[in-house]
């Protein structure tokens, strides 16, 4: 054997900065163990994926590296396959280095994989390869449609075959949803898990037509969405509203009254009335409520009520008939013309008058 100078910093036994130097005993038999272990790394990998496995050592002392799987089969000594699976091909072989691969990976290929080198004694090096099982992509069920506004519906979701047991989350749109926390249940298989979550929630008018979103949260999906969709109907009482066309009438004109309703069923039935008229004006499936050619006695507060099976609702216009815009006369339009042509006439003898004025002055002088 032979000493080993080394200097280890004690800084809680002696002053600040102060180095220590120590003898510390190393036999040539413990370093050379040293060099001659070899060294591995734990893998993750998804289902079906690939997993290479390597092996270093730094003394070899002319032996080789060997791969086991957790059953103890040997599958690579050296270059040499041991284990005909074509799944497991040989990466690399150096005398420092075995590496190899495992192609499309099953959940039974999970396990503590050995390294060895055929020293005396023998070392070895574990790699712990987890698998992770992909979850299927999920299922919602429990919708009844159609659903009625201001009514509660629960739906539910589940997904199979992740491992470890993935988590499931709810959106409504782009809104999130708050369901019951993720119960998982352990496949028949005994490795995967299938997932379950259920969310209750109120529906309103603006949900109609919206998707329920549900998806599945793990890690084998690598960021990728996996999620399934319900879309919703929701039946509500309908809304009226009542629009002139053109905007501003008058007097003479054609005015349409358009009622508009909207609603889950959209209404199909309309009924006008004037208030202080009876009967109603009119019952029709035309929406537009028509004046030929209106009247000052035109003027006052119409109602349209829309109408579904799921109810009713009506809107109110008053009405103001403008006065008929001015249309100038043909007798006036002839009497500014004479007028214009007469102005004109004086303008010219007033100038006539000027020029003969200035002229008899001069011829006098």
């Amino acid at each position: 054997g032979y000493w080993q100078e080394q200097d280890l910093e004690l800084g809680t036994l002696a002053p600040l900065d102060e180095a220590i130097s120590s003898s510390v005993w190393s036999s040539p038999d413990m370093l050379a163990s040293q060099d001659s272990q070899p060294w591995t790394s734990d893998e993750t990998v998804v289902a079906g994926g690939t997993v290479e496995l390597q092996c270093q050592v730094k003394d070899h002392e002319d032996s080789s590296l060997q791969w086991s799987n957790p059953a103890q089969q040997t599958l690579y000594f050296g270059e040499k396959r041991a284990l005909r699976d074509n799944r497991i091909q040989l990466v690399r072989s150096t005398p420092q280095e075995l590496t190899i691969s495992i192609s499309n990976v099953a959940l039974a290929d999970e396990g503590e994989y050995t390294c060895s080198i055929f020293t005396m004694p023998v070392r070895t090096a574990k790699s712990l390869v987890t698998v992770l099982g992909i979850p299927q992509k999920p299922i919602i069920s429990g919708y009844k449609s159609p659903l009625r506004e201001n009514d509660q519906t629960t739906l539910n979701c589940r997904s199979s075959g992740s491992k470890p047991a993935a988590k499931l989350s709810w959106r409504k749109g782009d809104q999130e949803l708050h369901g019951e926390p993720t119960r998982a249940q352990e496949d028949p298989n005994g490795k995967t898990f299938t997932v379950s979550s259920s969310v209750t929630f109120q529906v309103t008018r603006e949900d109609d037509g919206v998707n329920i979103v549900c998806s599945v949260n793990h890690e084998s999906l690598q960021g990728a969405e996996r999620s399934a969709s319900q879309r919703i109907e929701v039946l509500y009482t309908p809304t009226a509203m009542i629009r002139p066309d053109p905007p501003h009438p008058r007097e003479g004109q054609k005015l349409l009254l358009h009622c508009e309703g909207h609603g889950n069923p959209v209404p199909k039935q309309y009924l006008w009335e004037k208030e202080g008229s009876v009967p109603p004006l009119k019952m029709t499936q035309e929406r537009a409520l028509i004046f030929p050619f209106l009247n000052k006695s035109d003027s006052g507060t119409y109602g349209c009520t829309a109408t579904s099976n799921m109810g009713s609702h009506k809107a109110y216009y008053t009405l103001n008939v403008n006065d008929p815009s001015p249309v100038p006369s043909s007798s006036s339009t002839y009497h500014a013309i004479i007028g214009g042509i007469v102005a004109f006439i004086v303008f010219l003898l007033l100038i006539l008058l000027i020029f003969l004025g200035h002229y008899l002055i001069r011829h006098k002088g």
